[in-house]
């Protein structure tokens, strides 16, 4: 039995040369052009001429392509945006102060190496608003470059590398802002409660506690509970505290303990008269009012009229878990309890009074 043979495609070349002889018969007689003849030329034309390394690296670039794609989409590629397609504030910013020295520093690396990371930004919806790109950070770099563009006359950093980012919700954002900043150069005790209270304040989240349970989700139940006092100083006076980052966390407490005892328009009226300053003359011009909260005795070196001393009445000591023990009292500024032992610590009271917030909240 005869052996098959296998029939194999013609190479371009071959086709061409088919074709080439059907032309050439075509012309020496008479007739129509054959259907085949142009099947064949069609052929011709669309055979891949590419050697087999030429077809890999064409395969290489479509997939690099591809990746390319992906990642745009998910904001993994940095581009370099015009400066004055971003705005700064479209949200509420957590930072307030920033160190000038700091500031020139960061300037000068810019100038002389570049910048090595890019800012993030978003497209807003409102862009009439919002403009075209929302920073959500970088907001020290984006100030450094805007100030040497302004130093250039306009001539140099005129662009800054950004990622595009698409944040889900607002809220989204401002937790990214939150987290950049906590970790790069952590905020202030004030900056922290301002974040949260700024954004109940823009309808971002309905209650403060909601604000800081989102924003703060990574700190500790006791910084939480703090935070919720240093928004409670935003809300009642931050209209009024020209140095508000100024205070530290001890003195945050107190101030919002004068506020929870209702006090807030006594330190208003003290800040206004005293006009402060400074940060030690805001404060030593509220200090009266918060020693009024805590039933303690006023500085006689202040002036005024020494008052009277009003007895303090205290229940029997309870011994709790850990050695701590505690106890009622009942002095001129109302109820209070009384913590005692070595293993009392500023997180373990703050940690009750926020269960006892939430009790009487939900009571």
């Amino acid at each position: 039995m005869a052996r098959r043979r296998q029939l194999e495609t013609p190479s371009p070349e071959a086709l061409k040369e088919i074709e080439a002889g059907i032309d050439r018969d075509l012309a020496r007689g008479p007739g129509l052009r054959p259907p085949i003849a142009d099947v064949v030329a069609d052929a011709a034309r669309h055979a891949d001429p590419l050697p087999q390394a030429g077809r890999e690296a064409a395969a290489r670039d479509r997939a690099d392509a591809e990746r390319l794609r992906a990642a745009e989409e998910k904001g993994l590629v940095a581009v370099e945006l015009p400066i004055t397609d971003i705005t700064a504030e479209a949200l509420n910013r957590d930072r307030i102060v920033m160190d000038e020295e700091e500031m020139q520093e960061l300037m000068t690396s810019i100038s002389v190496n570049g910048l090595r990371l890019p800012i993030e930004v978003f497209e807003p919806q409102n862009h009439e608003d919002a403009g075209k790109y929302a920073l959500v950070s970088g907001y020290r770099r984006l100030t450094a470059v805007r100030r040497l563009n302004a130093l250039s006359g306009g001539e140099r950093f005129k662009t800054i590398p950004a990622f595009i980012r698409a944040p889900g919700s607002i809220a989204d954002a401002l937790v990214a802002m939150i987290e950049e900043n906590e970790i790069r150069a952590g905020l202030s005790q004030y900056e922290r409660g301002r974040a949260a209270a700024s954004a109940v304040h823009d309808g971002v989240f309905p209650t403060v506690d909601e604000a800081v349970a989102v924003l703060f989700q990574n700190a500790s139940k006791a910084k939480r509970s703090k935070i919720r006092s240093f928004a409670l100083i935003h809300e009642e006076l931050g209209d009024m505290l020209a140095f508000a980052t100024g205070l530290n966390e001890r003195q945050c407490l107190r101030l919002a303990g004068a506020l929870r005892a209702g006090l807030a328009e006594d330190l208003r009226t003290a800040l206004e008269q005293a006009g402060g300053r400074s940060a030690a003359e805001e404060w030593d011009a509220m200090l009266p009012v918060i020693e009024q909260a805590e039933g303690a005795p006023q500085d006689p070196s202040r002036g005024g009229r020494p008052k009277a001393a009003q007895k303090i009445e205290r229940t029997r000591k309870t011994r709790v878990a850990r050695g701590i023990t505690i106890e009622r009292e009942l002095g001129p500024s109302g109820y209070a309890i009384r913590f005692s032992g070595s293993e009392v610590t500023a997180e373990l009271v703050d940690a009750v009074m926020d269960n006892v917030r939430h009790l009487l909240e939900n009571g």
